[in-house]
Parts: structure tokens; C-alpha cells; sequence
């Protein structure tokens, strides 16, 4: 096998890797009566999804890339994405908190309605003038794909 097919096999196996770990970790805590959940809760100020949910991962986009909480995570804060605007808090006791300015169910969505509002905002990307425009229409572009690959 050529080096370049191994490093792009890398990636895969890395987060191959890290799901055994953590399945493994998991299994090993619940055999020995170590928590294995957290409480989670997920609000934006017209709904509110999960109330002190007990869960045992949260998979979080953030600005600054993605990232998993488990039982016993390091206390953090980071800001939510492609939304325009949340939080997530993770604290000492376990307990998380996600907060969107906006979030809705996804039944509420039509698909054709997202294809067609991303080539909207794809070409707004294309036609901007001015880099300000460009960034909206590019968090618009990064949204509706991330909708879209939802949808799917």
C-alpha cells in the first residue's frame, strides 16, 4: 500500500480508535459503578428540547472545532456552530447546558425549500462585494449544509 493511501486511512482510524476507547471506558465505568451519564439540557427561548436529560455523550460543533462530553469533562464554554448565536456549558458537576438563540426540529424543514435557499446563498457568496457580505452569505452556506446533510 502507497504512504498516501496510509495517511488518508489515518484520519479514519484515529476516530475508529477513539470510539473503542471511549465504548471501552464507558463499559469499564458501568462495571464499576462509576456514573456513566450526565444531565443534559437543550433550550433555545421559544422551545425547550431536553430538561436535565441524563445522556452519555454530547457531540458539540463549536468555532473551535468539534468535540465530545462525557461524564466528567473538563468544565468549558464554547460558542456554538453554524448557529448565529449559543452557548454550550459544560460544568463540574457533569451537568451541561446548550443554548441556541434559534433552534428548531427538523420535521419542520422542506427540503426542497433548503436546496434551493443553498444555491441562494451560494451564490450570494459568489456575487459579494465586500468581504462582510461574503461572510454572511457564507455562514448562510454553512447553516443550510449543515440542515441539508441533516435532512438527508
Amino acid at each position: 500500500m502507497s504512504l498516501s493511501r496510509h495517511f488518508l486511512r489515518a484520519p479514519r482510524l484515529l476516530s475508529q480508535c477513539q470510539r473503542l476507547a471511549v465504548a471501552s471506558q464507558q463499559r469499564c465505568n458501568a462495571s464499576e459503578g462509576v456514573k456513566t451519564e450526565m444531565a443534559f439540557t437543550f433550550a433555545s427561548p421559544s422551545d425547550v428540547y431536553y430538561q436535565s436529560s441524563e445522556v452519555r455523550q454530547v457531540d458539540v460543533p463549536s468555532l473551535s472545532g468539534s468535540f465530545g462530553v462525557l461524564v466528567n469533562h473538563v468544565p468549558t464554554i464554547a460558542a456554538l456552530m453554524p448557529v448565529s448565536s449559543g452557548a454550550i456549558t459544560v460544568n463540574s458537576d457533569s451537568t451541561v447546558q446548550l443554548l441556541a438563540e434559534e433552534a428548531h426540529p427538523l420535521d419542520r424543514f422542506d427540503v426542497q425549500t433548503v436546496s434551493s435557499n443553498l444555491n441562494k446563498a451560494n451564490s450570494e457568496v459568489l456575487a459579494a462585494r465586500s468581504e462582510e457580505e461574503k461572510a454572511e452569505a457564507q455562514i448562510m452556506v454553512d447553516c443550510l449544509t449543515t440542515l441539508q446533510n441533516a435532512l438527508r
